[in-house]
């Protein structure tokens, strides 16, 4: 993949996934995903590929926790 076509689709998932972060109150990601028709599997490995970007661009340790990073 160029990275032209990496940025865009990056740029979506990251609205994407600001979107699920922002759902309403009681559902549940699972939820929201299947309401918007989003792939359960393509919404995470999104979500641990732009965190891990993250992590290298601040410089963090591969040992710290993803998890703990937000959008």
């Amino acid at each position: 993949m160029d990275q032209l076509t990496h940025n865009v689709r990056r740029s979506n998932w990251i609205n994407i996934i600001r979107q699920c972060q922002d759902r309403p109150a009681g559902t549940t990601a699972k939820q929201w995903l299947v309401e918007n028709d989003i792939s359960e599997k393509s919404y995470y490995y999104w979500l641990r590929k732009i965190r891990r970007e993250v992590c290298e661009q601040e410089g963090l340790q591969e040992d710290t926790n993803p998890s703990a990073l937000s959008l």
